[in-house]
């Protein structure tokens, strides 16, 4: 029978186990993987089965790095993400921990749009370091994710969004994301995506400032297509600062809301 060993078809016997197939392909791996899942114990194998077998501390080919980061998805999952494009408007707090998320994921290619440059203030929320500052976000997200996973696309736009270049910048994208700070940004994203992005699905965020509760950031429909994140009422404001845990969960929010919009899935 056949099974997918480190992401590459392979021909096993009928009836073998788990730990007979690490015995014949690799005997040193002390990381076993069936279908999404660390085993270990042995278990039986069926037709189709994903195994990966990761030996700790060895670092793997550069043809085995992208099976091994995926081996932890369910199933399916990568071979359909790899083929999309996510357009994100804003790297800041909210679009580098979805580029993250979503690199992480395997997203085959990411379009982020920023004008704005790293800075000591942003370090409590965003995905960038000390050594960065002064550059511009765009450049050094795309720096981070390469870091990260050097098998997605990233074009980045270092420059200012506007109802005249929205479409051409995000051009070809399956799903978008709003990550902008400012409200009136925000509206001019929106409208303009409904009116020049009509047939592609945007997911906004608002209310997320301080340290409410978890619970109260949500997903939901708020529209054809579009989906917003948040509670809807805690906007940034002096006393009322934005921190990295709401911040993160929002952009997870949002990020996790993409997936299922990619595998024909409902956010929610």
């Amino acid at each position: 029978m056949k099974i997918w060993l480190n992401e590459q078809q392979t021909e096993i016997a009928d009836g073998a186990t788990l730990f007979m197939v690490r015995a014949r392909f690799k005997p040193k791996a002390d990381v076993t993987i069936l279908n999404g899942f660390p085993l270990r114990e042995d278990h039986s194998l069926d037709e189709g089965d994903r195994v990966v077998l990761i030996r700790r501390g060895e670092r793997p080919s550069p043809q085995e790095l992208e099976a091994l980061m995926a081996s932890r998805h369910t199933p399916g999952v990568h071979e359909r993400v790899k083929r999309a494009a996510v357009g994100i408007a804003g790297a800041g707090g909210l679009g580098s921990a979805v580029a993250v998320a979503l690199a992480r994921s395997g997203v085959g290619r990411l379009v982020i749009a920023d004008f704005d440059v790293v800075e000591p203030s942003n370090l409590n929320r965003q995905q960038f370091f000390v050594d960065q500052i002064g550059v511009p976000k765009v450049e050094a997200l795309r720096e981070n994710l390469a870091r990260i996973n050097p098998y997605v696309q990233v074009s980045a736009f270092n420059g200012r969004l506007d109802s005249g270049n929205i479409a051409g910048v995000f051009a070809g994208c399956d799903v978008m994301v709003e990550a902008f700070d400012g409200a009136d940004q925000k509206a001019m994203l929106v409208e303009t995506c409904r009116i020049r992005l009509p047939q592609v699905p945007l997911v906004a965020a608002s209310g997320l400032a301080g340290y409410a509760p978890s619970n109260t950031v949500v997903t939901r429909r708020a529209g054809t297509r579009f989906y917003l994140v948040g509670d809807g009422e805690t906007a940034a404001r002096p006393g009322e600062g934005l921190m990295a845990p709401r911040v993160g969960i929002a952009a997870h929010h949002q990020a996790n809301a993409v997936l299922r919009l990619l595998l024909g899935e409902e956010p929610g």
